[in-house]
């Protein structure tokens, strides 16, 4: 079936049934899976969008949230190279995405999508995974957009306040002491020296 196909069959089904979901597109059997649907056209809301349908609860943080976890691994490989070009030796544990370096600590990234409340104000609400007991964690708030970063925090693990944290604009000194327009800081704190120096 093409794709023009596939969308007059769900516009089809759209007149039909005045409303779309996954389970009112799989109990039909004469359209393609609803899986189809998203591997098609990259997801259901897409497909949605293209046959005119707007589902009444705001699905964008969906796609919101598809979009930063694709950009995940761009943003640890940045560190990864960050570290690097000063001097330190940092690989990142493909089971648990831990970047460990110079053997003597480790850290976990965290993309921090960011909402708008109803008043407009901004906030984030990163998501620590406790399990993983990283030594630092850098918590990447993106900007409005979702799009970039805005700013990173660096939490080591001793301060971590709570698995679930609420971040606004400004937050209080306890918390944006950890906060920083890049990740220098944290690049020249890993760079090794030499025992000579040190001595």
């Amino acid at each position: 079936m093409s794709d023009d196909e596939m969308l007059e069959s769900l516009r089809a089904l759209y007149r039909r049934r005045g409303l779309l979901s996954g389970i009112v597109i799989d109990e039909c059997d004469d359209l393609p899976s609803s899986s189809t649907y998203s591997s098609r056209f990259g997801s259901l809301l897409l497909a949605y969008r293209l046959v005119g349908f707007t589902p009444d609860r705001d699905y964008r943080y969906v796609e919101i949230n598809r979009e930063l976890r694709k950009l995940h691994p761009g943003i640890v490989r940045e560190v990864l190279d960050g570290l690097r070009a000063t001097g330190s030796d940092a690989w990142q544990n493909p089971q648990t995405d831990r970047v460990n370096v110079n053997g003597e600590f480790n850290l976990s990234v965290i993309v921090a999508r960011c909402f708008e409340t109803s008043t407009g104000l901004l906030r984030w609400k990163p998501r620590f995974d406790t399990s993983l007991a990283p030594d630092i964690t850098i918590v990447v708030r993106m900007d409005r957009t979702n799009r970039v970063p805005l700013d990173y925090y660096l939490f080591p693990r001793i301060d971590m306040l709570s698995e679930k944290l609420r971040l606004m604009e400004d937050n209080a000194l306890s918390l944006d002491a950890y906060r920083f327009d890049d990740l220098d800081l944290l690049y020249d704190i890993a760079t090794p020296i030499p025992f000579s120096e040190a001595a």
